[in-house]
């Protein structure tokens, strides 16, 4: 770097190291706060927001903030510092920004962590490793603010692992290696496929799977091992599940039951995915590849409708899976 740019950078460098300095520090977790720390509160209404990963995309923040009133954000998250303090708090248009970095269970009884996340406006979950999240918040306090602000209602929303999180059934990432489609479709009760279930509860998303990544990291036979194993272990006779690219999001609004999709700009594949089972899978067997009924897709980009009450879409494209053999087929001839 010249020295001039050094020059103009140095106050921004200096700023970012003393922000990576938290604010609160205790065993478990770490506190960082941007704006006002004194609690508001302000009026809300419900918005679910669910990325599939990658550049976050700025109409969250904007659209969180709006529902939320602009009242107090809480950003939860299992690594990293306050990376998203800044940049949210420049968008939402916030009181504050405040980040919870928790690296143990027991931060989750601690009641300083829990009136932080009761009184928000909106809560967003960061991506890392949704592993993190079942084993320290799972059946926790935490689990149960985070359901309080949903209830009252306001923005919830989460990237990545933090979207993994958001349905009722969570592909929980407690194996060895993160699940990959071939696996998945080879033996559809191998030791990475892990699931949970009712951790956070959000109208709307029951009988959901929210899956990411999902043509940057070909997940789509994951998506549909996972859901004949919801169907084969007795946990659904038909589950659901929405899936989104990266750089891709999906917002819900909870009272209508309506989705659109948001992206970056110039993103490749900015799709989201409906996904519905149309009957029990024929062969979901441990050790044995997996044969599932067909499966409805409907693909949808920005400027696509969604209805999550209906199951119908408008503006996107319909299609349909099928696993044969632990093979995926598209009536897209293979694109999916």
């Amino acid at each position: 770097m010249n020295p001039a740019a050094l020059a103009l950078a140095a106050p921004l460098l200096l700023a970012a190291c003393a922000a990576a300095t938290p604010q609160r520090s205790r065993p478990g977790y770490r506190y960082y706060v941007t704006g006002n720390p004194a609690d508001v509160v302000r009026p809300t209404r419900g918005l679910w927001v669910a990325q599939g990963g990658g550049d976050d995309v700025d109409a969250n923040y904007v659209r969180m903030g709006a529902y939320g009133g602009g009242g107090d954000f809480v950003v939860l998250r299992a690594s990293g510092d306050d990376d998203y303090n800044d940049y949210i708090f420049d968008l939402c248009r916030c009181d504050s920004v405040e980040t919870i970095v928790f690296d143990q269970r027991a931060a989750a009884l601690d009641p300083f962590v829990i009136a932080t996340i009761r009184n928000a406006e909106a809560v967003f979950i960061a991506g890392g490793d949704q592993s993190n999240y079942v084993r320290h918040w799972k059946d926790t306090p935490v689990e149960d603010a985070i359901n309080f602000v949903a209830a009252k209602p306001a923005p919830i929303g989460g990237t990545s692992a933090g979207m993994a999180v958001m349905g009722e059934f969570v592909y929980s990432a407690e194996g060895r290696e993160s699940l990959t489609s071939g696996v998945a479709l080879t033996d559809p009760y191998a030791p990475d496929l892990t699931l949970a279930r009712n951790f956070i509860a959000l109208p709307g998303l029951e009988n959901t799977l929210l899956d990411q990544h999902l043509q940057e990291r070909d997940r789509i036979g994951r998506t549909v091992a996972l859901l004949a194993r919801l169907q084969q272990d007795g946990w659904s006779a038909a589950p659901r599940a929405i899936a989104a690219d990266r750089e891709t999001a999906v917002h819900i609004d909870p009272a209508t039951g309506t989705v659109q999709v948001f992206a970056t700009a110039d993103h490749p594949t900015p799709y989201a995915y409906f996904m519905a089972p149309q009957g029990p899978p024929p062969a979901c067997i441990h050790g044995q590849p997996l044969t599932t009924a067909p499966i409805s897709v409907y693909r949808v980009g920005p400027g696509g409708r969604f209805d999550i009450a209906s199951w119908q879409g408008t503006g996107g494209i319909a299609y349909g899976l099928r696993a044969q053999d632990g093979e995926l087929h598209s009536s897209r001839e293979n694109n999916y």
